[in-house]
């Protein structure tokens, strides 16, 4: 078998979510399991380690078997020995970064939000394409074991016409030193890109337009219910971005989704995502490895009668979907994906221009917030 060696700058992997799921479960795992094969070819990931702290990048790049770090990132971008630029920094130093890629006419690989504003990811996405670029933007919640599952529900028809969506998210982030850790400060600083609105509901938005159906409409509310919250050196400092949203989407099918958002809700679910369809023909709940189906022969008759205790389990008469293969870090699988579209030119959807809907989504929902009204979801231009 022949190696394909593939240079990538990971820029931005010393903060939580680059270094657990981009470096240790993607892109080190894979090293770690000999490539990605690919026929009679094996992709090799080749990275170098970009960021401003050279200690931390250092022991990253030890703890990972990385031969090369960098705080120079126009050096690495000036390098032809790297073909792929991929960017898991704060969301306000992600333009710039894919920005300077481009034109350094490398493949683009990056988080999202893509940028902080829809016309900023378009023109990213137009500067991509006329560059001839490879591009894409993580997309990870697709990819999860659970909702691959319900892909294949959903696409089987069994459930019938859609009714409802009802998406839950979240968990207590700590306002103080006993949750160091679990999400950095500036996701809670509105200045610094932060807030759940723009985070979360770019993450909406692909799930409509590649598992639960286009969106016509929404409205939406937002809150900021903590006012104050702790830092990484432990220092209070005042909270100024929304920690909590709440929408209601109309779906072109005419079926109505709801979507909860929350750092401030202790969860009594099954997952810290949730996803539950109800159609005519039944009904599906997935979270992030499980999905369970409720068929319209196996729905009990439930009666209204509050004097009584409930003589029926509404958890009894669900039926796990099954794994189908084996199903790897859901990071990693979309990170294969890339590296092979990179590679061979294989069809990639979750583009740059996909990422601009999520972020033209969150900012819809903060038009419907200000306005206090529901707004159109029209198509990018």
């Amino acid at each position: 078998m022949s190696t394909l060696r593939l240079g990538i700058i990971m820029n931005g992997v010393t903060g939580r979510m680059g270094r657990n799921q981009h470096l240790a479960r993607s892109i080190a795992a894979i090293r770690a399991d000999g490539g990605i094969v690919a026929g009679s070819v094996v992709i090799w990931p080749d990275p170098v380690l970009v960021g401003r702290d050279i200690g931390r990048l250092q022991r990253l790049a030890d703890e990972f078997g990385i031969e090369r770090v960098s705080t120079d990132l126009d050096s690495c971008l000036g390098d032809d020995s790297y073909q792929v630029y991929f960017d898991a920094q704060t969301t306000l130093r992600r333009e710039p970064g894919v920005m300077a890629a481009i034109a350094a006419h490398k493949d683009v690989y990056c988080e999202k939000p893509v940028a902080t504003s829809s016309a900023a990811a378009l023109e990213l996405s137009r500067l991509a394409v006329e560059a001839g670029a490879h591009n894409g933007v993580v997309q990870d919640k697709l990819f999860l074991p659970g909702l691959r599952k319900l892909g294949d529900v959903l696409g089987s028809g069994q459930l019938g016409r859609v009714l409802s969506v009802g998406v839950e998210f979240g968990y207590w982030v700590f306002d103080d030193a006993a949750g160091a850790g679990q999400r950095p400060s500036w996701n809670y600083r509105a200045d610094e890109g932060g807030g759940i609105v723009l985070d979360m509901f770019c993450h909406f938005r692909y799930l409509f337009d590649h598992l639960l159906g286009a969106a016509r409409s929404l409205v939406c509310t937002k809150a900021r219910l903590l006012p104050s919250r702790v830092d990484e050196r432990g220092q209070r400092y005042d909270a100024t971005a929304d920690d909590a949203a709440y929408a209601l989407v109309e779906l072109v099918d005419g079926a109505i989704a709801t979507l909860h958002a929350s750092w401030c809700v202790r969860p009594y679910r099954d997952d810290l995502l949730v996803i539950k369809v109800d159609g005519t023909g039944g009904s599906a709940v997935a979270d992030l490895r499980r999905c369970r189906v409720q068929p319209s022969a196996a729905t009990p008759c439930f009666t209204w009668n509050p004097d009584v205790p409930q003589d029926i389990d509404p958890r009894q008469g669900w039926v796990e979907v099954p794994d189908r293969g084996h199903y790897t870090n859901a990071f990693r699988y979309q990170w294969e994906l890339f590296l092979r579209h990179v590679a061979f030119d294989e069809p990639f959807q979750w583009d740059l221009r996909d990422g601009a809907r999520g972020v033209q989504f969150a900012e819809l929902a903060l038009q419907s917030f200000s306005e206090r009204r529901w707004v159109e979801v029209p198509d990018l231009p």
